[in-house]
């Protein structure tokens, strides 16, 4: 069993670097640009996903097979290759220069697990189950991906608003019970029903204790 402290890797403008440009590669990728990185690609053959964003400036391409000193400057790494010495070779320059590091399929070469996640704006929810049967994760995933829709971006982005815009009264308890009620109101039905001036109206009146 494999065992680990959940956590988010803040990317957003920092380099990531992918060994390999298969198709799982090309999901890395995906998954990397959503999170705000800057890619670069190190392999030398690529799939025509991987090319085009080449090709448009979305991400960087090496085309030549890995060597060390690649994963110099980055946040984090990625290797997806079905080269067994490329993998251990990328893990161990990765951990020597203390860079997160995640070999596909192989969660003894990893510092950490992507796990598979759905994002609604500024919700992001990770399931992960250790590496034992990444299927499983995709199939939970599938099945809250309906349970949560795009209702729960908006509602999130007329959290932030509020947020900048109100100050709550009372000490931290009150705060965070202020909080809570919207929550736990009729606040993301209104969101849901595409009633966003109410909806508004209503988490104000709630965070105001009115």
């Amino acid at each position: 069993m494999t065992t680990g402290y959940p956590a988010i890797l803040l990317l957003e403008g920092r380099l990531a670097v992918v060994i390999g440009g298969g198709q799982v590669a090309e999901r890395k990728v995906r998954t990397l640009l959503d999170a705000g990185a800057k890619v670069r690609v190190v392999s030398s053959e690529v799939t025509k996903g991987i090319r085009r964003r080449a090709d448009s400036g979305d991400i960087e391409l090496v085309e030549r097979r890995y060597e060390r000193g690649d994963l110099a400057g980055s946040a984090a790494a990625v290797a997806a290759t079905d080269d067994e010495e490329v993998n251990r070779g990328v893990f161990a320059e990765a951990t020597e220069a203390g860079i997160p590091v995640n070999v596909v399929d192989n969660v003894s070469l990893c510092t950490f697990i992507a796990p598979s996640i759905i994002r609604r704006g500024d919700l992001v929810v990770a399931i992960s189950t250790g590496g034992a049967a990444p299927a499983l994760a995709v199939r939970i995933r599938e099945r809250l991906e309906r349970e949560f829709g795009e209702e729960y971006a908006r509602f999130l982005t007329l959290m932030a608003e509020l947020r900048e815009q109100i100050k709550v009264p009372g000490d931290q308890d009150d705060r965070a019970k202020a909080w809570y009620r919207v929550v736990d109101s009729d606040v993301m039905d209104l969101v849901r029903a595409g009633e966003m001036d109410r909806a508004r109206q209503r988490a104000t009146e709630l965070l105001l204790g009115k």
